[in-house]
């Protein structure tokens, strides 16, 4: 049985309730942050934890615990799930329950949940993976709440054509972001992702980081018909890492293998997780300061 935290307490998942009154029930009012442990440390929890944060700033809920303590929290609930070679963790802020079913009135409760983390088919990132696009518009893209309805529909319409995720583009025909996914791609020797009315991703921030040294990176709006001078592409994510791509919807990405320069990223993503995980490596990422990303 895994341990959860509940509003100050430490329980079993059975026992893990809130109200059906709380309005991240009857309104999907909340916000929520999602991360992975290497060799049991939460990789960049700090970072985690401010995009949490800022998410709740964004959609007008109050969060009454500071940073440092949402990291104690989260850590403490981690050792106690030590049974786990790996965790996923969920750390989520309702609404709380409101006076009238909709206004938020202050009285959200802190949960953090771990579980055992999904290992995702190696294939994946042998062999590459398909994706789709769609026409969706998040609103409020850079809060991470816990409203999930386009979310949800859109991967259910990837799963119908036998893909991995969708891609949201909007009306001015731009390519944002994955339902769970900041997406890359490399053009003449040029790694390329999108910067505008996106989530922040931490592994974005992280790939970006680590690819400097490597490869000339613009951070720009993606027309969809860019598609079709794409050489290679890639999603990244906290559950999905770097996920190489070799098909969008029906078109094919370069030769349909896993390119040379993605494999590349995949390998220095690797080699920081491990270093990470023990200890020896962390990059100071850029704040998250702005509605756009990071700054």
């Amino acid at each position: 049985m895994d341990t959860y935290y509940i509003d100050g307490k430490f329980v079993g998942d059975d026992r893990a309730l809130i109200s059906v009154k709380d309005i991240v029930v009857l309104r999907s009012f909340g916000v929520f942050d999602f991360l992975i442990t290497y060799n049991k440390r939460p990789f960049h929890l700090d970072e985690h934890v401010q995009r949490l944060e800022n998410s709740a700033r964004y959609i007008g809920l109050e969060i009454h615990h500071t940073n440092s303590e949402i990291c104690e929290i989260v850590q403490e609930t981690v050792k106690r799930n030590h049974h786990h070679m790996e965790s996923a963790i969920r750390i989520v802020y309702t609404g709380g329950i409101s006076s009238d079913g909709l206004n938020p009135d202050g009285r959200g409760i802190l949960m953090v949940m771990v579980t055992p983390r999904i290992e995702l088919p190696p294939r994946w990132f042998t062999d590459g993976v398909k994706i789709i696009t769609v026409d969706v518009e998040r609103f409020l893209p850079s809060a991470k709440s816990t409203s999930y309805l386009s979310a949800v529909h859109a991967i259910q319409q990837a799963k119908k054509q036998k893909a991995i995720e969708a891609v949201y583009v909007d009306r001015n025909n731009r390519i944002l972001e994955g339902a769970t996914t900041n997406i890359f791609f490399f053009k003449k020797n040029r790694l390329v992702t999108s910067h505008r009315d996106i989530l922040p991703g931490i592994t974005r921030s992280i790939i970006i980081e680590l690819a400097k040294d490597f490869y000339g990176v613009e951070t720009r709006d993606i027309d969809s018909s860019e598609l079709y001078d794409m050489e290679e592409v890639f999603l990244t994510g906290s559950n999905k890492e770097v996920a190489p791509i070799v098909k969008v919807n029906d078109l094919q990405i370069g030769n349909g293998r896993v390119g040379e320069h993605t494999r590349r990223i995949m390998q220095l993503f690797r080699d920081y997780t491990n270093s990470y995980g023990q200890g020896k490596h962390r990059l100071q990422l850029p704040a998250i300061c702005t509605q756009t990303g990071f700054a």
